[in-house]
């Protein structure tokens, strides 16, 4: 019987809502922890002001990304570079955190053994190490593909998304093997992850869309509340990713 779309959304949806109180305790947990940790790395208010100055805004308009860059001092390439790599560790760490529990949960829960979200966070502590490597692997591809060429940061993302799934259910699975196991699985089965994929996108930059229209919002409000909707977004698809990979041939 060929595995259809409907069928894992159905799934998908099942298993979300018998789990529900965990996953989304799970998805505020990750939220906050990428929050915290992004305020704590973050330069201070004073610092960021200098990014923030009307007269250079007004004279950059027109700029592309490099030139603003080159543009810039040397103190405020410094606060720029120091803010990128506070949301890129918090987002990483968040995301960490949020996948190997989840795929920790999803496999125990699929087992028939009962656990709980915190014993599910320190059963997933051996796959910490292999999911960091891997999250970031794939999200600094996945990135440049979509900002050089939308079609192909699409396909990597794509051909990637199997990873998380291979890493938590094979031991002897690191980021590198886990991403070409992924891929030899992904292009047969376009049909399946490509709507997945492509809404996850489209969800994500939806997000980044509504975090401008609330700038009046304190940041930490906004924060919280744009990290928990994202995380929910990441957590229905790997439910659906794990749900496809059980039953795909191989297994």
């Amino acid at each position: 019987m060929p595995i259809r779309v409907s069928t894992l959304s159905k799934d998908m949806l099942n298993f979300f809502r018998y789990q529900f109180s965990s996953i989304m305790f799970l998805v505020l947990l990750s939220a906050l922890i990428s929050v915290v940790l992004g305020h704590a790395l973050s330069p201070g208010c004073g610092q960021l002001m200098m990014l923030n100055n009307a007269d250079y805004i007004n004279e950059t308009t027109n700029m592309s990304l490099y030139q603003l860059v080159e543009e810039m001092s040397i103190d405020q390439q410094r606060i720029l570079f120091k803010a990128a790599i506070a949301g890129t560790l918090s987002s990483l760490l968040g995301n960490v955190v949020l996948s190997g529990a989840l795929l920790t949960i999803i496999r125990m829960v699929s087992n028939r053994q009962p656990v709980s979200v915190f014993n599910a966070i320190s059963l997933s502590v051996p796959l910490l190490t292999r999911l960091t490597v891997l999250i970031f692997l794939t999200t600094v591809l996945v990135q440049l593909g979509l900002l050089l060429i939308i079609v192909p940061g699409f396909l990597l993302a794509i051909a990637f998304s199997l990873a998380p799934v291979i890493i938590a259910t094979r031991d002897n699975a690191g980021a590198i093997k886990s991403m070409s196991i992924s891929a030899s699985l992904a292009f047969p089965n376009l049909r399946l992850l490509a709507p997945a994929v492509l809404l996850w996108l489209l969800a994500k930059v939806a997000l980044l869309l509504l975090a401008t229209q609330y700038v009046m919002i304190s940041p930490l409000i906004i924060g919280v509340i744009l990290n928990v909707l994202s995380n929910l977004i990441s957590a229905l698809l790997l439910i659906y990713l794990y749900r496809l990979y059980m039953l795909l041939p191989q297994n």
